[in-house]
């Protein structure tokens, strides 16, 4: 677990190496192995300094999780905490100079040992990544970050690291003064930190001086007061007061500030364990790591399939989904053909990839070597035959059903019958769509999201005949692109752009009730979302709504008296305002550069109403109204699991991460309560509120979704 050598110029070489992890974190067996280690080297009177380093390929991931989780009491916490603080701090007091020999990810609770150490350097390797970024979990850094960065490089500087929880390369790093030097390689990084200590061998952390000052000024000066008074604001701002942890990271920096070291690292121990205990952290911790990593790592692949080698992607569709797909694809290494119905189509598609290599290039990301040989692999054509050879086809046309049955047809005229088909739709039933297949069993749907190079979700869907080997050979595939995959059944419009469109129709059922236009958009992003729900009208396009809406009204046989249908009939067909895209819709956007803004002809179509309801009832429409249609699908069986529809959430159409997903919010507010609420609302604003069977009986039984038992073993 840690590896401990005296080198020849008596300095002790001291590495975390753990056996059953694939990457090395701080746990209590870690914590314990090194701090005996540490111990040896400091008692060792031969021992002139010591290296701190990794035998694995990264540095220490950061803390482990399941430790945090398993907490069930401040005291625990604080316990926990202060192990970290003892030891971090005989680091800098030790009397011996450490360098922290930064060989990969340094994040969390293992950057905070190398802010400990009193000189860091890294191997300057694009990979790697350096940062605190526990406020992504709910958390702030518990040992020692939130006092030694800001002591370290500003008030100023910090904060917005600390914050955001900014994950930076190497050459930022350096630049921001997180660490002190880069070496190029792996060979260099032990003899340059052998050669500070052997030369410098500073031995005192500045703040542990006399006459010390906080860089660039403390907290009351006219710098320090500028920056938190800026910030407080903008933190609510941008949060609108829904994650503790921020807030919190605010507070222990001014207060610790004000105080003698070892004072601040216990008002950052108050702090933390706050937030380790708050409902926010233990939601997003379980999502956004525990699940993440589970379906990441392909918890939801049938077993007994042998695993894909895949080669060859065929990309059926240039546009704007096809392109991205066929991008992430030449990234992960595989050839892929990119098809549209003429060549010039093809290449426009392509010409996404040039662009985004060219970025990469520009900004030092990338080689122009490296981006010219991704591009040789994406092979644009019009002919149906090039794809012959592909192990994966995605098709991404347009959401058509015929245009749809027709390129299906025709390309797996020239597949393998081993070969895969999928289809990007977001809408259309994979099972109805592959009739057009003479292999439905290898038919199966992966809906991206826009941009696909940024959307870290892929949504699974599996037809009626869909076998094992498709749903193995899907999330092959998307494991190999690395992104994060879910698995749904069959339903129309499945579960992502089913429950993504009930944001927007709530906001368009308030909209049409005389409910103020930015009073809406305010509420939709007070409750947590990305967007008010007109803005994600407009950018998913009015125009694209509105045909599927007339696509399922076809296939249903009924017209839709939806607000979403009315309101796109009547964009669409009277007014004439399709989206973003053609510059017009809920908003207006100025050619000229101009911030865009409401349409001020909204208030001629849908008239104010003379009493404006509370922006706290207005959240609790928008955020119950998507939750409640999320337990459908669960009842439905369209999803198998919480887990999925949690993940989904967040990732899929930015349901507020605080809450832990969709899911994790109902547990939040407590079943029994959402069923009231849910009532409530119904008998207020009609029946699309009414409270699902299994919900009701949930709340007869005092079940939850994640139950405790089921919370340990994830943990």
């Amino acid at each position: 677990m840690i590896n401990y050598t005296l080198l020849e110029n008596s300095i002790a070489l001291i590495s975390f190496d753990m056996k059953n992890s694939t990457m090395n974190v701080l746990n209590q067996e870690s914590i314990a192995a090194f701090d005996e280690a540490f111990d040896k080297a400091v008692k060792d009177a031969n021992v002139k300094g010591i290296i701190v380093t990794s035998d694995k390929k990264e540095f220490i991931a950061g803390a482990d999780l399941k430790m945090i989780a398993a907490v069930k009491t401040p005291e625990q916490v604080m316990e926990k905490s202060g192990v970290l603080h003892k030891l971090y701090r005989k680091m800098e007091t030790c009397g011996k100079p450490v360098v922290a020999a930064i060989n990969g990810i340094a994040l969390g609770g293992g950057f905070e040992l190398c802010l400990a150490s009193h000189f860091r350097i890294a191997i300057n390797d694009s990979k790697t990544q350096i940062g605190l970024p526990e406020v992504l979990l709910g958390l702030l850094p518990g040992a020692g970050g939130t006092q030694r960065l800001p002591r370290m490089i500003g008030i100023e500087q910090a904060l917005p690291l600390l914050l955001e929880g900014k994950k930076l390369r190497p050459e930022q790093a350096l630049e921001k003064g997180l660490v002190n030097k880069l070496v190029a390689t792996k060979e260099e990084l032990i003899p340059a930190a052998v050669e500070w200590i052997k030369t410098v061998g500073k031995k005192v952390q500045p703040w542990d001086d006399k006459g010390f000052k906080i860089p660039g000024g403390g907290v009351q000066t006219p710098t320090g007061v500028r920056v938190f008074m800026a910030g407080s604001a903008l933190l609510q701002k941008k949060t609108f007061g829904n994650y503790p942890a921020p807030t919190a990271i605010m507070n222990s920096v001014y207060e610790g500030l004000q105080l003698d070291f070892d004072r601040a690292l216990k008002v950052e121990m108050r702090y933390f364990t706050q937030c380790a205990m708050s409902q926010v952290a233990k939601n997003m911790i379980r999502t956004l790591f525990f699940t993440m990593n589970a379906a990441n790592s392909g918890a939801a692949r049938p077993k007994d399939v042998p695993a894909n080698t895949l080669t060859k992607v065929g990309v059926l569709g240039a546009g704007m989904m096809g392109a991205g797909i066929a991008y992430v694809s030449a990234v992960a290494g595989l050839n892929v053909v990119l098809k549209d119905r003429s060549i010039e189509d093809a290449e426009k598609g392509k010409a996404y990839s040039v662009k985004l290599l060219n970025e990469k290039v520009s900004k030092g990301h990338m080689t122009k070597e490296k981006a010219e040989e991704i591009l040789a692999r994406i092979v644009t054509t019009a002919d149906p035959k090039a794809v012959e050879g592909s192990e994966l086809i995605i098709e991404a046309v347009f959401e058509d059903r015929a245009l749809k049955a027709s390129v299906t047809k025709e390309t797996e005229a020239v597949l393998a019958p081993t070969a895969v088909y999928a289809s990007n739709t977001s809408t259309l039933p994979i099972t109805g769509l592959a009739e057009a297949s003479v292999r439905p069993e290898n038919f199966i749907g992966i809906h991206f999201f826009s941009p696909v190079d940024k959307m870290q979700l892929v949504e699974i869907i599996l037809g009626k005949n869909t076998s094992d080997y498709a749903i193995a050979m899907a999330i092959d595939y998307v494991k190999r692109i690395k992104k994060t995959p879910i698995v749904v059944n069959d339903g129309r419009a499945f579960y992502t752009s089913r429950i993504f469109s009930t944001y927007i129709a709530e906001g368009l059922n308030m909209l049409q009730e005389g409910i103020a236009p930015s009073l809406i958009e305010n509420a939709g992003k007070a409750a947590g979302m990305p967007v008010g729900p007109l803005a994600v009208a407009d950018e998913v396009s009015i125009e694209l709504m509105y045909k599927i809406n007339k696509q399922t009204e076809k296939d249903l046989g009924k017209v839709n008296e939806g607000a979403e249908a009315k309101v796109g009939r009547l964009f669409m067909e009277t007014l004439n305002r399709p989206g973003k895209k053609a510059g017009k819709g809920f908003y207006e956007y100025p050619t000229d550069g101009g911030k865009k803004h409401l349409w001020s002809g909204l208030a001629e179509h849908f008239p104010l109403a003379k009493e404006q309801p509370d922006v706290e009832l207005l959240k609790k429409r928008l955020l119950h109204y998507q939750a409640l249609n999320a337990v459908k699908c669960l009842e439905e069986n369209v999803l198998t699991s919480p887990r999925d529809g949690d993940i989904g959430s967040i990732l899929g159409w930015g349901f507020p991460p605080y809450t832990g997903g969709i899911f994790s919010y109902i547990d939040m507010i407590g079943v029994r309560q959402f069923v009231e609420d849910c009532k409530t609302l119904a008998t207020a604003y009609g029946a699309r509120f009414n409270p699902p069977a299994l919900l009701e009986e949930m709340a007869k039984t005092g079940k939850k979704f994640y139950e405790e038992k089921t919370e340990k073993a994830v943990a």
